[in-house]
């Protein structure tokens, strides 16, 4: 493949960040080269949904994929710098999969096959060492979140999750709590520095806050208790729950290859 020019690069940047609509304009920054775009499953909450992915010279991104990949939405947007990959064997419901850890989140993702999985890896690897230049800094990773289906119980008590005791996350070690065993709240700063987020108890004491008596639940003048306002912390993941599990190799037939656009084209000439 000959080396894209300039314009030829910008035309493709844009075409990405039109694809997100207003949300998009971020992507439109200086120096950004498009290099490489596919389609890959992403283990969430509650099922595997099909993302599409975007590598650029200094930042990975991936939305939702809406119109058959026409238009996106939902954009995540993760500097190359803030990435640890981590290689995995095939599991019994993900082939081909590897593990993007971030400081905001870690997640599963598996590719159509296992060439396209190394060329993801690899190309994101080079990507981030020409950013880093071999010098990667000290972060810490958001834990992933265990899938719903992946236990019946609490594991932090054991309780069995029913219809009125639902399943819920701590945002710091990613296990499946109840409600009663995740009333705390704590800033985590690498995955949020100014939010209160979900933790259970052991992750609250873990953090070097005192367990103080539990309060009489506090109720507003629209009839909102305390705990209803923390429920509502978080769209994405009452979005999700909400969302039948889909079998994701309905959707591989259809999907384009992983793209990889110019070995050689990383940085446009000024």
């Amino acid at each position: 493949m000959d080396q894209l020019s300039d314009q030829e690069n910008w035309d493709r940047v844009q075409a990405v960040a039109n694809s997100f609509g207003p949300a998009g304009k971020l992507l439109l920054q200086s120096g950004r080269v498009l290099v490489g775009e596919g389609k890959l499953v992403k283990q969430s909450r509650k099922k595997r949904q099909a993302k599409a992915f975007f590598l650029f010279n200094d930042v990975l991104v991936y939305g939702s994929i809406v119109l058959n990949g026409r238009w996106h939405k939902k954009l995540k947007v993760t500097p190359l710098e803030d990435i640890l990959l981590e290689d995995l064997e095939d599991g019994v419901r993900m082939k081909n999969q590897w593990l993007i850890r971030t400081p905001r989140k870690s997640f599963y993702v598996s590719a159509a096959s296992y060439e396209e999985k190394r060329a993801w890896i690899e190309h994101i690897e080079e990507c981030k060492g020409r950013v880093t230049q071999g010098g990667d800094r000290r972060l810490d990773f958001a834990n992933t979140w265990i899938p719903d289906q992946a236990s019946a119980v609490c594991m932090r008590c054991s309780s069995k999750f029913t219809g009125t005791r639902r399943r819920h996350h701590c945002r710091k070690c990613g296990f499946l709590v109840c409600g009663p065993c995740s009333r705390k709240r704590a800033v985590i700063a690498h995955i949020d520095s100014t939010k209160q987020l979900r933790v259970c108890k052991p992750c609250y004491l873990s953090l070097g806050v005192e367990l103080p008596e539990l309060t009489r639940q506090r109720w507003d003048s629209g009839g909102k208790s305390d705990e209803d306002e923390l429920e509502c912390y978080s769209e994405e993941e009452e979005a999700e729950h909400s969302l039948e599990e889909e079998d994701p190799s309905r959707w591989m037939d259809s999907w384009s290859p992983y793209t990889y656009i110019n070995p050689e084209h990383i940085r446009p000439q000024t």
